[in-house]
């Protein structure tokens, strides 16, 4: 009897532990069941009352199509390649200036563009407003090209434009030339039929994007800056319209990039006293360095799925999902940690995650019986946009945690920062309802970027910079990107000529609408 007590106490307070962690439950599983169900924030302004433009329209006939194929595939025939910093092929570069001014004749001889070589190969061009007081845009591409050899195993010479099966094979044909040539066209056809915009833009075509633009863009910018230009928005190259590539997900997305991953290339270098291989020490410089490369890949940077913009892609991608998924990408507050776990499983998904870590050469040794002195490796970061570069140089240098290692940053910059997407943000809004008027089952979503482009150079003019072209992607694209067998379909290229036709003409209001929400009609 006087066990009882106690005993009965203990009993109460694990009853009522149990029933508040099950009223806890229940209100945590309400909460998430009525935000999957009511959460849809692709709404925006798509049923608000846009402001007309022009009644210019574009309607491609047989010749027109004709013509613009043509141009396109004479672009990527010349070979704009960018091998390095220092080595571009600038007979191709002054070649693919002379083939511009051929091809858009209308561009380069209209009173309402103003054009300049930016140092001595990149072209900036200034197509004036007929109001000065509404803040104007800017359009990216760049005319360089990673460097491609058939004997990679191209199906076609990856500079003949060569045609199979309705696609287009070549280098440039995704990455830019589809876009720089689809911009000038469209641009083109606007003049051609008398269009005068009342925003004013600038188009920058760099030509040395694949290796950081330092000369192209960056002297863009400085041009810019020199004349006080501030700009309502950059649109670049960067994500695309993913068709059945993201699993599970009911139709195709539009991604377009707010931000891009930070970059750093860290030198890692062990040095020792050298010898030779018949009296060799316990440990080598090459050993010591392959010790704290394998730390580093063993010892992932932390799991931040959910702190950066990657949330919002998800969130506005839950309503195409079925069930379970829907239920967890709506309440990201909640699933974010277990998200974070599934998504780390494959490469391409665990970018979305952390900051990525890659070992990407390693050198060491000049004879076989010869114990080297120096040992080098080389480890290229991409930075998630919750860490800064010094979070992660800390990070390296508590991971490799052996003092012999040397750690030197040879290049690097922080996470861009993330450009407004809500329903008062200009550039965002006016690419979403370009996109949505061609392509009106697509669901528009906000991305990251986990490469660089161009338009990182361009945040000190502007607070809002985008990175999308409609290029379809179907699963194995993604690949052909920097790799072999690069292609556009004709039809995929003729829609980019649309698309910044259209984007133009859009640009072309005073001010965006108001939310439909909160228009109350009689």
């Amino acid at each position: 009897m006087t066990d009882s007590g106690p005993k009965f106490k203990i009993f109460k307070f694990l009853k009522i532990i149990i029933i508040s962690l099950l009223v806890t439950a229940l209100l945590l599983f309400t909460v998430a069941s009525i935000r999957t169900l009511s959460l849809d924030v692709n709404v925006g302004l798509k049923l608000a009352r846009w402001e007309k433009t022009s009644n210019v329209s574009l309607v491609i006939d047989d010749h027109q199509r004709e013509q613009l194929l043509a141009h396109f595939k004479e672009a990527i025939r010349i070979p704009t390649v960018s091998f390095s910093g220092e080595e571009s092929n600038t007979s191709a570069l002054l070649e693919f200036d002379r083939f511009l001014r051929k091809a858009f004749p209308t561009v380069f001889s209209s009173s309402l563009v103003r054009h300049e070589l930016v140092a001595n190969y990149s072209h900036l061009f200034w197509v004036q407003g007929l109001q000065s007081d509404l803040v104007p845009y800017m359009l990216l591409a760049h005319i360089d090209v990673v460097p491609a050899s058939e004997s990679d195993g191209w199906e076609a010479p990856p500079f003949s434009a060569k045609e199979i099966d309705g696609f287009i094979y070549g280098r440039g044909t995704i990455d830019d030339k589809g876009s720089l040539m689809g911009i000038l066209q469209a641009l083109e056809y606007l003049l051609i039929k008398g269009f005068a915009p009342r925003r004013g833009f600038y188009i920058g075509l760099g030509h040395d994007e694949e290796v950081s633009g330092y000369k192209g863009a960056m002297n863009i910018v400085r041009v810019l800056k020199q004349r006080g230009v501030q700009l309502s928005f950059v649109l670049d190259e960067g994500l695309a319209v993913l068709d059945g590539v993201i699993s599970g997900l009911e139709g195709p997305a539009a991604l377009i990039g707010i931000s891009e991953k930070g970059s750093a290339t860290v030198k890692l270098s062990v040095f020792m006293v050298p010898g030779h291989s018949s009296m060799p020490p316990r440990e080598t410089s090459i050993g010591i360095l392959a010790a704290a490369v394998k730390r580093l890949e063993d010892n992932p940077m932390p799991r931040l799925f959910g702190h950066g913009p990657e949330r919002g892609t998800f969130e506005h991608l839950a309503h195409k999902f079925g069930l379970p998924m829907k239920f967890i990408m709506s309440n990201l507050w909640l699933f974010a940690p277990l998200l974070g776990r599934v998504l780390e499983r494959k490469p391409d998904t665990n970018a979305f995650v952390r900051t990525t870590t890659a070992v990407t050469m390693f050198n060491s040794g000049v004879k076989v019986n010869i114990i080297p002195s120096l040992a080098e490796a080389y480890v290229n970061l991409r930075i998630h946009s919750a860490q800064s570069l010094r979070e992660v140089l800390d990070l390296i240098r508590s991971t490799v945690g052996d003092q012999r290692v040397k750690l030197e940053l040879v290049d690097g910059f922080d996470p861009l920062p993330v450009s407004s997407m809500d329903e008062t943000s200009f550039g965002y809004q006016i690419i979403k309802k370009t996109v949505l008027d061609m392509f009106p089952t697509v669901t528009v979503a906000p991305g990251i970027c986990i490469g660089n482009t161009d338009s990182r150079h361009f945040k000190d003019l502007t607070n809002d910079i985008y990175r999308f072209a409609p290029i379809w992607f179907k699963p194995g694209d993604a690949q052909r990107f920097h790799g072999i067998n690069e292609r556009i379909s004709k039809k995929n290229y003729e829609e980019l000529v649309v698309f910044y036709f259209s984007l133009i003409k859009n640009c072309d209001i005073q001010k965006l609408p108001k939310p439909h929400s909160s228009i109350h009609e009689l």
